[in-house]
């Protein structure tokens, strides 16, 4: 009988600001779901946008997750030196898979954003490479349950036109190479998967399974995020930081003493519920 692979889980923020209550609740769902599950968290930081970076977030980061006692395991991995690796990926693509050049600029691209061939650049043109994808590949989320494409037959960027390997390229590259077996990441993500399954089949890669946890909102029902200015996180209020965020995933383990971030997190860890969230599809804060 095959034995299940070691649990592997993953964070992976972007270095564009410090972290706020939503990513922070991300952080700690992904922490909880593998140190319940005995594994190993890992700590990746995605810095492969400089446009989209602030100088000293990456480090913000870091010390605002030991801050709050959320400890990874492994040296972190930074995407800027993963660049060979996906050059090689992408050579891969191309030749197993359905990659083409693309002119499009984003007002003419199609319904979700796909070329679908209908451009024909020069050689002169400057251009994204992007993947034909089936649009078939449905998973079952642990949260949200059994999940299935919304659309047919579609592309996606894997390198845009300013030479910058996309997101959807880096991620599926290094959770192979990383050997994730699980990932805990916000809804917002979810159409996304599809897509990424589709990639980890074409590069034969080990597929993962999903979690994917409702995003927070303020009160207007606008997404928290670094773009839209969502407030700095008080490493200083880490204890208060943490409860709330345990108060926002629906665990018990919000309203139990602690006297300290990490016997906080001990508790959360073994009272963690994934399926407290099935019914949850915004969280609102404050």
């Amino acid at each position: 009988m095959a034995t299940q692979p070691e649990y592997r889980g993953r964070f992976a923020p972007s270095p564009t600001g410090p972290l706020h209550v939503g990513s922070l609740l991300t952080a700690v769902a992904s922490y909880l779901d593998a140190r319940s599950a005995s594994g190993t968290w890992l700590l990746r930081i995605e810095d492969i946008d400089p446009p989209r970076e602030v100088p000293g977030a990456a480090d913000s980061i870091l010390r605002s997750l030991e801050a709050h006692g959320l400890y990874w395991d492994e040296t972190e991995l930074y995407q800027s030196t993963r660049l060979e690796a996906y050059a090689e990926a992408l050579d891969e693509l191309t030749e197993c898979g359905d990659v083409f050049r693309c002119c499009c600029t984003r007002a003419t691209l199609g319904p979700g954003g796909s070329c679908l061939k209908r451009c024909s650049p020069t050689l002169e043109d400057v251009t994204a490479l992007r993947v034909c994808l089936l649009g078939n590949a449905g998973f079952d989320d642990r949260i949200l349950g059994p999940q299935q494409p919304k659309h047919g037959a579609n592309d996606l960027v894997l390198r845009r036109k300013d030479n910058l390997y996309a997101y959807a390229l880096a991620v599926v590259v290094d959770d192979a190479w990383q050997s994730i077996t699980d990932v805990v990441r916000g809804e917002d993500l979810l159409f996304q998967t599809f897509a990424q399954l589709e990639l980890l089949a074409q590069l034969k890669a080990e597929q993962p399974s999903y979690a994917h946890v409702p995003v927070v909102c303020d009160a207007s029902g606008i997404k928290l995020s670094k773009q839209a200015g969502a407030t700095a996180i008080d490493d200083k209020a880490a204890l208060k930081n943490l409860r709330k965020v345990l108060e926002l995933l629906c665990q018990d383990s919000a309203q139990l003493h602690a006297g300290s971030t990490r016997e906080l997190l001990e508790l959360a860890t073994s009272l963690w519920n994934p399926q407290a969230l099935q019914a949850r599809r915004a969280l609102v804060y404050p």
